[in-house]
Protein backbone atom coordinates (compact mmCIF):
# COMPACT_ATOMS: atom_id res chain seq x y z
CA UNK A 1 0.00 0.00 0.00
CA UNK A 2 2.97 2.30 0.48
CA UNK A 3 4.47 1.74 -2.98
CA UNK A 4 2.15 4.10 -4.81
CA UNK A 5 2.74 6.69 -2.14
CA UNK A 6 6.52 6.38 -2.31
CA UNK A 7 6.49 6.74 -6.10
CA UNK A 8 4.55 10.00 -5.92
CA UNK A 9 6.54 13.10 -4.98
CA UNK A 10 4.70 16.15 -3.86
CA UNK A 11 5.95 19.57 -2.88
CA UNK A 12 5.58 20.67 0.73
CA UNK A 13 2.24 22.14 1.59
CA UNK A 14 1.85 25.92 1.37
CA UNK A 15 -1.31 27.89 2.13
CA UNK A 16 -2.21 30.19 -0.84
CA UNK A 17 -5.16 32.10 -2.20
CA UNK A 18 -7.43 30.56 -4.86
CA UNK A 19 -5.28 32.16 -7.56
CA UNK A 20 -1.63 31.14 -7.91
CA UNK A 21 1.06 33.75 -7.37
CA UNK A 22 1.99 33.87 -11.03
CA UNK A 23 -1.58 34.48 -12.20
CA UNK A 24 -2.12 37.18 -9.60
CA UNK A 25 1.13 38.97 -10.38
CA UNK A 26 0.46 38.90 -14.15
CA UNK A 27 -3.03 40.34 -13.76
CA UNK A 28 -1.70 43.01 -11.38
CA UNK A 29 1.01 44.08 -13.83
CA UNK A 30 -1.48 44.39 -16.71
CA UNK A 31 -3.79 46.52 -14.57
CA UNK A 32 -0.89 48.78 -13.55
CA UNK A 33 0.16 49.25 -17.17
CA UNK A 34 -3.39 50.15 -18.15
CA UNK A 35 -3.80 52.59 -15.27
CA UNK A 36 -0.37 54.18 -15.62
CA UNK A 37 -1.37 56.91 -18.13
CA UNK A 38 -4.53 57.64 -16.18
CA UNK A 39 -2.83 58.00 -12.83
CA UNK A 40 -0.17 60.43 -14.15
CA UNK A 41 -0.53 63.78 -12.39
CA UNK A 42 2.18 65.73 -14.31
CA UNK A 43 1.27 68.85 -16.32
CA UNK A 44 2.24 69.24 -19.95
CA UNK A 45 3.52 72.43 -21.61
CA UNK A 46 1.94 75.62 -20.24
CA UNK A 47 -0.93 77.12 -22.28
CA UNK A 48 -0.24 79.79 -24.92
CA UNK A 49 -1.75 83.26 -24.91
CA UNK A 50 -2.09 85.93 -27.58
CA UNK A 51 -0.63 88.78 -25.52
CA UNK A 52 1.72 86.84 -23.19
CA UNK A 53 4.66 84.47 -23.55
CA UNK A 54 7.14 82.57 -21.40
CA UNK A 55 10.62 84.16 -21.11
CA UNK A 56 12.47 80.95 -21.99
CA UNK A 57 11.83 77.54 -23.53
CA UNK A 58 9.13 75.63 -21.60
CA UNK A 59 9.80 72.16 -20.21
CA UNK A 60 7.89 69.17 -21.65
CA UNK A 61 6.30 68.41 -18.25
CA UNK A 62 5.88 69.98 -14.80
CA UNK A 63 5.22 68.50 -11.36
CA UNK A 64 2.19 69.57 -9.30
CA UNK A 65 2.92 72.79 -7.47
CA UNK A 66 5.38 74.14 -10.03
CA UNK A 67 4.57 77.56 -11.51
CA UNK A 68 5.54 79.58 -14.61
CA UNK A 69 5.69 83.36 -15.00
CA UNK A 70 4.45 85.02 -18.22
CA UNK A 71 5.57 88.34 -19.72
CA UNK A 72 3.97 90.63 -22.34
CA UNK A 73 4.77 89.94 -25.97
CA UNK A 74 6.43 92.68 -28.10
CA UNK A 75 3.83 95.27 -29.05
CA UNK A 76 1.87 94.66 -25.84
CA UNK A 77 1.94 96.25 -22.38
CA UNK A 78 0.44 95.24 -18.97
CA UNK A 79 -3.18 96.12 -18.37
CA UNK A 80 -4.22 98.60 -15.70
CA UNK A 81 -5.00 97.46 -13.05
CA UNK A 82 -2.55 94.55 -13.43
CA UNK A 83 -3.80 90.96 -13.70
CA UNK A 84 -2.08 87.73 -12.54
CA UNK A 85 0.63 86.46 -14.89
CA UNK A 86 1.67 83.31 -12.99
CA UNK A 87 0.16 79.86 -13.74
CA UNK A 88 0.42 76.85 -11.38
CA UNK A 89 0.45 73.10 -12.20
CA UNK A 90 -2.44 71.65 -10.17
CA UNK A 91 -2.79 68.16 -8.65
CA UNK A 92 -5.20 67.07 -11.38
CA UNK A 93 -2.54 67.66 -14.05
CA UNK A 94 -4.16 70.86 -15.30
CA UNK A 95 -2.76 74.39 -15.36
CA UNK A 96 -4.56 77.19 -13.55
CA UNK A 97 -6.29 79.43 -16.09
CA UNK A 98 -5.21 83.03 -16.67
CA UNK A 99 -6.85 86.01 -18.36
CA UNK A 100 -5.03 88.00 -21.03
CA UNK A 101 -2.99 90.29 -18.77
CA UNK A 102 -1.53 92.44 -21.57
CA UNK A 103 -3.06 94.85 -24.07
CA UNK A 104 -1.87 96.28 -27.41
CA UNK A 105 0.29 99.37 -27.42
CA UNK A 106 -0.92 102.46 -29.28
CA UNK A 107 0.77 104.23 -32.19
CA UNK A 108 0.93 108.06 -32.35
CA UNK A 109 -2.16 109.88 -33.63
CA UNK A 110 -2.18 110.73 -37.34
CA UNK A 111 -3.87 113.85 -38.56
CA UNK A 112 -5.52 114.26 -41.97
CA UNK A 113 -3.08 115.51 -44.61
CA UNK A 114 -3.74 118.82 -46.35
CA UNK A 115 -6.22 118.22 -49.20
CA UNK A 116 -6.78 114.59 -48.13
CA UNK A 117 -8.03 112.20 -45.46
CA UNK A 118 -6.74 109.24 -43.47
CA UNK A 119 -8.96 106.23 -42.71
CA UNK A 120 -8.50 103.43 -40.15
CA UNK A 121 -10.09 100.14 -41.37
CA UNK A 122 -9.53 98.51 -37.95
CA UNK A 123 -11.16 101.44 -36.16
CA UNK A 124 -8.12 102.10 -33.95
CA UNK A 125 -4.43 103.05 -33.96
CA UNK A 126 -3.36 100.11 -31.78
CA UNK A 127 -0.56 97.68 -32.61
CA UNK A 128 -1.45 95.77 -35.81
CA UNK A 129 -3.77 98.50 -37.18
CA UNK A 130 -3.57 100.14 -40.62
CA UNK A 131 -3.93 103.74 -41.84
CA UNK A 132 -5.21 104.32 -45.42
CA UNK A 133 -4.63 107.68 -47.14
CA UNK A 134 -6.69 109.25 -49.95
CA UNK A 135 -6.48 112.69 -51.56
CA UNK A 136 -9.25 115.06 -52.54
CA UNK A 137 -10.33 115.40 -56.16
CA UNK A 138 -7.71 117.30 -58.12
CA UNK A 139 -4.84 116.11 -55.92
CA UNK A 140 -2.53 113.10 -56.07
CA UNK A 141 -0.70 111.17 -53.34
CA UNK A 142 3.05 111.38 -52.83
CA UNK A 143 4.28 108.59 -50.56
CA UNK A 144 2.83 105.25 -49.36
CA UNK A 145 -0.96 105.00 -49.36
CA UNK A 146 -1.02 102.51 -46.41
CA UNK A 147 0.86 102.73 -43.10
CA UNK A 148 1.08 99.92 -40.50
CA UNK A 149 1.32 100.24 -36.70
CA UNK A 150 4.32 97.97 -36.09
CA UNK A 151 7.05 97.23 -33.53
CA UNK A 152 9.76 99.88 -33.35
CA UNK A 153 12.42 99.01 -30.78
CA UNK A 154 10.77 98.65 -27.38
CA UNK A 155 7.58 100.43 -28.49
CA UNK A 156 5.35 100.68 -31.58
CA UNK A 157 5.23 103.27 -34.39
CA UNK A 158 3.95 103.72 -37.94
CA UNK A 159 5.86 101.89 -40.65
CA UNK A 160 6.62 105.00 -42.75
CA UNK A 161 6.37 108.76 -42.97
CA UNK A 162 2.81 109.95 -43.70
CA UNK A 163 2.25 110.90 -47.37
CA UNK A 164 1.17 114.31 -48.72
CA UNK A 165 -1.40 115.38 -51.30
CA UNK A 166 -0.18 117.56 -54.18
CA UNK A 167 -2.27 119.41 -56.75
CA UNK A 168 -2.67 117.64 -60.10
CA UNK A 169 -0.99 119.58 -62.92
CA UNK A 170 -0.28 118.69 -66.54
CA UNK A 171 2.46 119.83 -68.85
CA UNK A 172 1.34 121.12 -72.29
CA UNK A 173 0.23 118.32 -74.64
CA UNK A 174 2.20 117.44 -77.74
CA UNK A 175 2.02 119.63 -80.81
CA UNK A 176 0.88 117.99 -84.04
CA UNK A 177 1.74 118.45 -87.70
CA UNK A 178 -0.78 120.46 -89.75
CA UNK A 179 -2.79 121.27 -86.61
CA UNK A 180 -2.96 123.18 -83.30
CA UNK A 181 -4.74 123.17 -79.90
CA UNK A 182 -6.34 125.85 -77.73
CA UNK A 183 -4.44 127.69 -74.97
CA UNK A 184 -1.14 126.63 -76.49
CA UNK A 185 0.53 129.62 -74.82
CA UNK A 186 0.16 128.10 -71.31
CA UNK A 187 2.98 126.25 -69.58
CA UNK A 188 0.84 124.45 -66.97
CA UNK A 189 -2.68 123.00 -67.15
CA UNK A 190 -4.72 122.23 -64.06
CA UNK A 191 -6.81 119.16 -63.26
CA UNK A 192 -9.84 118.71 -65.56
CA UNK A 193 -8.65 121.46 -67.92
CA UNK A 194 -9.48 120.76 -71.59
CA UNK A 195 -7.60 121.49 -74.80
CA UNK A 196 -9.21 121.20 -78.25
CA UNK A 197 -7.31 120.29 -81.41
CA UNK A 198 -8.10 121.48 -84.95
CA UNK A 199 -6.46 121.06 -88.35
CA UNK A 200 -4.93 123.79 -90.48
CA UNK A 201 -6.24 124.65 -93.93
CA UNK A 202 -4.75 122.54 -96.69
CA UNK A 203 -2.68 124.11 -99.46
CA UNK A 204 -3.69 121.34 -101.86
CA UNK A 205 -6.95 120.20 -103.44
CA UNK A 206 -7.82 117.87 -100.54
CA UNK A 207 -8.55 119.02 -96.98
CA UNK A 208 -6.99 117.67 -93.77
CA UNK A 209 -8.99 115.34 -91.58
CA UNK A 210 -8.64 115.13 -87.78
CA UNK A 211 -7.99 111.48 -86.95
CA UNK A 212 -8.38 110.70 -83.23
CA UNK A 213 -9.86 112.53 -80.23
CA UNK A 214 -10.21 116.27 -80.77
CA UNK A 215 -10.48 117.04 -77.00
CA UNK A 216 -7.91 116.07 -74.36
CA UNK A 217 -8.48 116.41 -70.58
CA UNK A 218 -5.90 116.66 -67.79
CA UNK A 219 -6.91 113.65 -65.65
CA UNK A 220 -3.77 113.00 -63.55
CA UNK A 221 -0.41 114.35 -62.65
CA UNK A 222 1.06 115.16 -66.07
CA UNK A 223 -1.41 112.72 -67.65
CA UNK A 224 -3.86 113.50 -70.51
CA UNK A 225 -6.99 111.52 -71.30
CA UNK A 226 -5.65 110.23 -74.67
CA UNK A 227 -2.88 110.61 -77.21
CA UNK A 228 -2.96 113.70 -79.49
CA UNK A 229 -4.83 113.30 -82.81
CA UNK A 230 -3.38 113.54 -86.32
CA UNK A 231 -4.15 115.94 -89.16
CA UNK A 232 -3.73 114.21 -92.51
CA UNK A 233 -5.48 113.75 -95.86
CA UNK A 234 -7.87 110.78 -95.75
CA UNK A 235 -9.63 110.16 -99.05
CA UNK A 236 -11.46 107.00 -100.15
CA UNK A 237 -12.11 105.91 -103.75
CA UNK A 238 -15.56 106.24 -105.32
CA UNK A 239 -17.57 103.27 -103.98
CA UNK A 240 -19.21 102.00 -107.21
CA UNK A 241 -21.47 98.94 -106.90
CA UNK A 242 -22.74 97.23 -110.07
CA UNK A 243 -26.53 96.76 -110.12
CA UNK A 244 -26.73 98.89 -106.98
CA UNK A 245 -27.36 102.51 -106.06
CA UNK A 246 -26.41 104.91 -103.28
CA UNK A 247 -29.33 105.76 -101.02
CA UNK A 248 -27.46 108.37 -98.92
CA UNK A 249 -23.98 109.87 -98.90
CA UNK A 250 -23.84 111.14 -102.47
CA UNK A 251 -20.75 113.11 -103.44
CA UNK A 252 -17.72 113.27 -105.64
CA UNK A 253 -15.08 113.17 -102.85
CA UNK A 254 -15.22 110.96 -99.83
CA UNK A 255 -13.08 112.01 -96.86
CA UNK A 256 -12.56 110.63 -93.35
CA UNK A 257 -15.76 109.21 -91.77
CA UNK A 258 -17.82 109.71 -94.95
CA UNK A 259 -20.77 107.28 -94.78
CA UNK A 260 -22.53 105.56 -97.72
CA UNK A 261 -25.81 103.57 -97.67
CA UNK A 262 -26.64 101.17 -100.57
CA UNK A 263 -29.52 99.20 -102.02
CA UNK A 264 -29.71 96.91 -105.06
CA UNK A 265 -31.97 97.35 -108.09
CA UNK A 266 -34.95 95.07 -108.62
CA UNK A 267 -34.02 91.44 -109.26
CA UNK A 268 -30.80 91.65 -107.24
CA UNK A 269 -30.02 91.18 -103.60
CA UNK A 270 -27.26 92.72 -101.45
CA UNK A 271 -24.25 90.61 -100.48
CA UNK A 272 -22.50 92.32 -97.56
CA UNK A 273 -23.22 95.38 -95.41
CA UNK A 274 -25.48 98.10 -96.79
CA UNK A 275 -23.51 100.80 -94.85
CA UNK A 276 -19.79 101.55 -95.22
CA UNK A 277 -17.53 104.26 -93.74
CA UNK A 278 -14.30 105.82 -95.03
CA UNK A 279 -11.63 104.78 -92.50
CA UNK A 280 -8.44 106.47 -91.29
CA UNK A 281 -6.29 104.47 -93.73
CA UNK A 282 -8.30 105.70 -96.78
CA UNK A 283 -10.22 102.41 -97.21
CA UNK A 284 -13.90 101.60 -96.85
CA UNK A 285 -14.92 99.77 -93.69
CA UNK A 286 -16.31 97.16 -94.03
CA UNK A 287 -15.64 96.14 -97.60
CA UNK A 288 -17.83 97.50 -100.42
CA UNK A 289 -20.82 95.11 -100.89
CA UNK A 290 -22.00 93.53 -104.15
CA UNK A 291 -25.42 92.99 -105.72
CA UNK A 292 -26.08 89.45 -106.99
CA UNK A 293 -28.97 88.33 -109.17
CA UNK A 294 -31.81 86.58 -107.44
CA UNK A 295 -32.63 83.01 -108.62
CA UNK A 296 -36.09 82.70 -110.30
CA UNK A 297 -35.78 79.16 -111.90
CA UNK A 298 -38.95 77.17 -111.13
CA UNK A 299 -38.69 73.67 -109.69
CA UNK A 300 -38.55 70.86 -112.34
CA UNK A 301 -40.61 68.54 -110.14
CA UNK A 302 -43.59 70.25 -108.56
CA UNK A 303 -44.72 68.81 -105.23
CA UNK A 304 -47.18 65.92 -105.51
CA UNK A 305 -50.30 66.29 -103.46
CA UNK A 306 -51.20 63.26 -101.41
CA UNK A 307 -54.85 63.72 -102.36
CA UNK A 308 -54.11 63.29 -106.08
CA UNK A 309 -52.33 59.95 -105.75
CA UNK A 310 -54.41 56.85 -106.63
CA UNK A 311 -53.36 53.21 -106.69
CA UNK A 312 -54.61 50.88 -109.44
CA UNK A 313 -56.19 47.68 -108.15
CA UNK A 314 -53.63 45.51 -109.92
CA UNK A 315 -50.56 47.43 -108.71
CA UNK A 316 -48.63 46.99 -105.50
CA UNK A 317 -49.84 48.90 -102.47
CA UNK A 318 -48.23 52.32 -102.06
CA UNK A 319 -45.12 52.73 -100.00
CA UNK A 320 -46.09 54.40 -96.80
CA UNK A 321 -44.09 57.10 -95.07
CA UNK A 322 -41.46 56.35 -92.48
CA UNK A 323 -43.94 56.83 -89.68
CA UNK A 324 -46.42 54.37 -91.25
CA UNK A 325 -43.79 51.75 -92.10
CA UNK A 326 -42.95 51.01 -88.50
CA UNK A 327 -44.28 47.69 -87.10
CA UNK A 328 -47.38 47.95 -84.97
CA UNK A 329 -45.84 45.74 -82.28
CA UNK A 330 -42.57 47.26 -81.08
CA UNK A 331 -40.15 45.84 -78.59
CA UNK A 332 -39.64 48.33 -75.82
CA UNK A 333 -36.62 48.49 -73.59
CA UNK A 334 -37.38 48.99 -69.96
CA UNK A 335 -35.76 52.25 -68.87
CA UNK A 336 -36.33 55.71 -67.55
CA UNK A 337 -38.33 56.66 -70.67
CA UNK A 338 -41.15 54.28 -69.76
CA UNK A 339 -43.40 55.12 -66.83
CA UNK A 340 -43.65 52.48 -64.16
CA UNK A 341 -40.17 51.08 -64.65
CA UNK A 342 -37.16 52.10 -62.58
CA UNK A 343 -34.36 53.97 -64.30
CA UNK A 344 -30.74 52.77 -63.99
CA UNK A 345 -30.16 55.50 -61.41
CA UNK A 346 -33.08 54.20 -59.28
CA UNK A 347 -31.68 50.64 -58.92
CA UNK A 348 -31.11 49.50 -55.31
CA UNK A 349 -27.52 49.45 -54.09
CA UNK A 350 -25.59 46.21 -54.76
CA UNK A 351 -25.87 43.44 -52.23
CA UNK A 352 -22.10 43.40 -51.84
CA UNK A 353 -22.30 46.50 -49.60
CA UNK A 354 -24.89 44.79 -47.38
CA UNK A 355 -22.79 41.62 -47.27
CA UNK A 356 -19.73 43.66 -46.36
CA UNK A 357 -21.57 45.41 -43.51
CA UNK A 358 -22.90 42.08 -42.21
CA UNK A 359 -19.42 40.58 -42.43
CA UNK A 360 -17.94 43.42 -40.36
CA UNK A 361 -20.63 42.94 -37.68
CA UNK A 362 -20.02 39.15 -37.61
CA UNK A 363 -16.26 39.75 -37.32
CA UNK A 364 -16.75 42.15 -34.39
CA UNK A 365 -19.08 39.72 -32.58
CA UNK A 366 -16.71 36.80 -33.25
CA UNK A 367 -13.70 38.76 -31.98
CA UNK A 368 -15.57 39.76 -28.82
CA UNK A 369 -16.63 36.16 -28.13
CA UNK A 370 -13.08 35.00 -28.74
CA UNK A 371 -11.75 37.50 -26.19
CA UNK A 372 -14.31 36.36 -23.62
CA UNK A 373 -13.37 32.70 -24.21
CA UNK A 374 -9.66 33.51 -23.77
CA UNK A 375 -10.30 35.33 -20.46
CA UNK A 376 -12.60 32.56 -19.12
CA UNK A 377 -10.13 29.91 -20.25
CA UNK A 378 -7.28 31.66 -18.45
CA UNK A 379 -9.27 31.83 -15.21
CA UNK A 380 -10.29 28.18 -15.56
CA UNK A 381 -6.66 27.18 -16.16
CA UNK A 382 -5.59 28.94 -12.97
CA UNK A 383 -8.35 27.25 -10.91
CA UNK A 384 -7.62 23.84 -12.47
CA UNK A 385 -3.91 24.17 -11.74
CA UNK A 386 -4.65 25.14 -8.16
CA UNK A 387 -7.02 22.16 -7.80
CA UNK A 388 -4.35 19.76 -9.07
CA UNK A 389 -1.84 21.22 -6.64
CA UNK A 390 -4.24 20.75 -3.71
CA UNK A 391 -4.99 17.16 -4.75
CA UNK A 392 -1.26 16.47 -4.79
CA UNK A 393 -0.88 17.92 -1.32
CA UNK A 394 -3.79 15.79 -0.04
CA UNK A 395 -2.33 12.61 -1.53
CA UNK A 396 1.05 13.38 -0.04
CA UNK A 397 -0.49 13.84 3.43
CA UNK A 398 -2.41 10.56 3.19
CA UNK A 399 0.74 8.66 2.28
CA UNK A 400 2.63 10.19 5.16
CA UNK A 401 -0.10 9.08 7.57
CA UNK A 402 -0.02 5.48 6.28
CA UNK A 403 3.75 5.28 6.56
CA UNK A 404 3.99 6.64 10.08
CA UNK A 405 1.15 4.52 11.60
CA UNK A 406 2.94 1.10 11.56
CA UNK A 407 6.05 2.68 13.00
CA UNK A 408 4.14 3.93 15.95
CA UNK A 409 2.70 0.47 16.59
CA UNK A 410 6.20 -1.07 16.76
Amino acid sequence: MTAPCSSRKASPYRSESPFSSRCFVGILLVALLLLLPISSDACGEPPRYESMRLPGIPKPSYSPGESVQYECRPGYQPKRPPLPTSAVCQNDGMWSLLQEACTRKQCPNLGDPANGQVDYPNGSILFGSEAHYVCNVGYFLIGPSILYCDISGSTVDWSDTPPICEKILCKPPEKILNGKYTNSHKDIFEYNEVVTYSCDASNGTDQYSLVGESKLVCIGNDKWSSDPPQCKVVKCAYPYVENGMIVSGHGTKFYYKATIVYRCIEGFKLNGSNTIVCGANSTWEPEIPTCIKESTTPSTQPPISSASVSTPPSSQPPISSDSDSKPTHTTTTLGSSHPGYPSPGDEPPPKDAESLGAGIIVAIVTGTLFGVVVVVGSIYFCFHKEKKRKEGIATYSACQNKVTTPAEKD
